[in-house]
């Protein structure tokens, strides 16, 4: 298969880069600048190399493995040449306490910071978005590869229209068939078949039942990502039956196909539904692949409003709020976030721009009509 030579590949980039990694200190070799990200994976720092602009990811040596730090490093070296995936430099090295390796800078902000919660983004901004990650998660699926941490916070953006968008961090990111010993990642971007696997309080690793990773994992957190960025609200805050949330809707998808939506989902229309139920199948083996959400941008996804409430497809008004917002049971987007800013989100303005000339670029030859 495609993913077999790939893999290998991998495996020797990794082997030359242990081979190979140089012993520096960062501030001899670059000025710092300003830190401009931070998680429990390190820090990202603003830097400049030989007046070069660039992002340093710097991973603290006492959390960090140097067999993760190399995998992490060499897929997304291996990956940067897509253009909606982040750009590497192919620096890498360590220091005394740190390991390292230099990003193309990203001068916009994260999709994360321009939700405007219990608002979402424009459905046209949103359009954008999905073709662009869907293009760049077929080229990660298409190499054999698991991204596993799809969420806004992993999406950079050159514009606030949301016109070019890339795809980061592949710290969590697997081979396609890896068996899953540790559960990572955030909760309600999780699939149900994870989250079956949390861990209990004390316990370190998982046991039982054995879970493979498979692209699937990435269909799920796309779609709450496209609700989150659609709404400004999580569907859920687990998957699971103890999240009412999540129950209702999974009762809706085992229901005949003419079944009411539950009410946060009713402010989409129904071609929007089929690809959410598609990509939300509660049994993976039934999801689509993520290139399957380009067949749908050419479709409204976003009922019109009437000043009573949601217009339906015959023109009846629903009074209820189709967003989530029974008390505080749904969790606005900002709560899960490791990077929570006093500064208000940026909305984003302009008219849509050519989704043709969009997936050109991510070379896919994709027919769609937006107005």
């Amino acid at each position: 298969s495609q993913s077999l030579p790939v893999i290998s590949l991998i495996d020797e980039l990794m082997e030359l880069t242990s081979q190979s990694l140089c012993q520096l200190e960062i501030k001899e070799h670059f000025n710092i600048i300003k830190e401009i990200g931070r998680g429990k994976y390190g820090r990202v720092l603003l830097v400049t190399h030989r007046w070069t602009p660039m992002a340093l990811k710097v991973l603290p040596k006492a959390s960090t493995k140097l067999q993760g730090f190399l995998r992490e490093y060499c897929i997304s070296l291996h990956l940067s040449c897509h253009p909606c995936i982040v750009g590497l430099f192919g620096i890498a090295f360590q220091s005394n306490e740190h390991y390292g390796f230099a990003q193309e800078l990203v001068t916009g902000r994260d999709l994360f910071a321009i939700i405007q919660p219990r608002v979402g983004i424009p459905e046209c901004a949103v359009k954008r978005c999905a073709v662009q990650i869907s293009c760049a998660l077929e080229f990660i699926h298409q190499r054999g590869l698991v991204h596993r941490d799809i969420k806004p916070e992993n999406v950079l953006l050159l514009d606030t229209q949301c016109r070019c968008v890339k795809l980061a961090d592949f710290g969590l990111t697997q081979r396609r068939g890896t068996f899953i010993r540790f559960i990572s990642g955030t909760l309600p971007y999780m699939a149900p078949e994870l989250c079956t696997m949390v861990l209990e309080e004390g316990q370190k690793e998982v046991k039982v039942p054995p879970l493979r990773v498979e692209p699937t994992l990435d269909t799920w957190a796309f779609a709450v990502l496209l609700f989150c960025i659609l709404t400004g609200f999580f569907p859920w805050e687990r998957c699971n039956d103890s999240d009412d949330f999540y129950e209702e809707f999974a009762d809706w998808h085992r229901s005949p196909k003419n079944t009411p939506v539950p009410s946060q989902w009713k402010r989409f229309t129904p071609v929007c539904m089929q690809m959410f139920r598609r990509m939300l199948a509660l049994d993976p083996s039934e999801r689509c692949s993520v290139g399957e959400v380009k067949g749908y941008v050419g479709k409204d996804w976003v009922r019109a409003k009437d000043v009573n409430g949601w217009v339906g497809e015959n023109g009846e008004v629903s009074k209820s709020t189709p967003s989530p917002c029974r008390g505080s049971c749904i969790t606005p987007v900002t709560l899960y976030s490791h990077f929570l800013t006093d500064k208000p989100p940026v909305p984003i303005l302009g008219e849509i721009g050519s989704m043709e000339a969009l997936c050109a670029l991510c070379e896919h030859d994709v027919t769609v009509v937006l107005d």
